[in-house]
């Protein structure tokens, strides 16, 4: 399989042989379990307070045979643990189960809960291959939405690393036609419902392009304030960033040393 090398005025040069990776066959449910399964290490166990809603000095007793001011039954209120020795104001109210004021959760999370989805290393090796070989099939990439060029994989020369400058980077994007995938990740970003905005997080921001460099350059700073743009190291890629949401096909620009790099880490499928 072959592809041109585009220059950073969005001409194409030389064909380069892509390595067999780019060959293999796309197997979306395989990408799907390894982007849920990257996904679910990412969670936190949760796990509740042993003493949570006990703390209290709630009791239930049911013996009939002891004076009334001793026994919760018979007295006219529903058979429910209640507190004592409270004074008048709190003494009788119900507490220590799920449906009191202050209760303990009916069915909280159990620390011992399984929520990482494990996944075998030929299979999420397999899955990354799949991710990578999808960048290169113009039909996933379409179905995605993004259908601004007409060849892909878009492999770039080895000087666009070099551009350290957003502004440079930028240009660079126009003369590739690429552009509009940025504008378009603009104009898709909406304001977060609910308090997650007060968090740090007040934005939904949607993907646009990936870019994947052979090694850590300056074209990282470059291109880390466009929206929606990731840029990664060919050592470091995973099938999240290759297939967000699990869908393979994102659009990737990849530079000439990152082809190589991915040829010689991950060889053939």
């Amino acid at each position: 399989m072959k592809c041109h090398v585009l220059g950073l005025d969005g001409k194409a040069g030389k064909a380069l042989e892509l390595p067999p990776i780019f060959e293999s066959q796309v197997n979306t449910q395989l990408i799907k379990r390894a982007v849920l399964s990257s996904q679910s290490k990412a969670k936190q166990p949760k796990g509740k307070y042993l003493k949570a809603g006990l703390d209290n000095t709630a009791v239930y007793i049911g013996y009939r045979g002891l004076p009334g001011g001793e026994k919760s039954i018979n007295t006219g209120h529903a058979r429910l643990p209640r507190m004592k020795n409270r004074g008048s104001l709190m003494a009788g109210k119900v507490a220590g189960v799920s449906q009191a004021v202050g209760g303990h959760a009916a069915h909280p999370p159990k620390v011992e809960s399984r929520i990482a989805e494990e996944m075998n290393k030929k299979e999420r090796k397999k899955a990354l291959a799949s991710a990578i070989a999808a960048t290169g099939n113009k039909s996933f990439v379409q179905i995605r939405g993004e259908t601004s060029v007409s060849e892909v994989p878009l492999v770039i020369s080895n000087e666009f690393e070099k551009l350290a400058k957003t502004k440079d980077v930028s240009n660079v994007l126009k003369s590739l036609k690429l552009w509009d995938e940025i504008e378009s990740a603009k104009e898709k970003r909406t304001v977060r419902a609910g308090k997650q905005k007060s968090r740090g997080n007040k934005y939904k921001r949607r993907k646009s392009i990936l870019i994947v460099v052979g090694k850590k350059a300056a074209a990282i700073k470059g291109c880390r304030n466009l929206e929606g743009v990731d840029v990664v190291e060919a050592r470091n890629l995973s099938v999240e960033l290759l297939a967000p949401g699990t869908k393979p096909g994102r659009l990737t620009l990849w530079t000439e040393d990152a082809v190589s790099q991915v040829g010689k880490i991950w060889g053939k499928e």
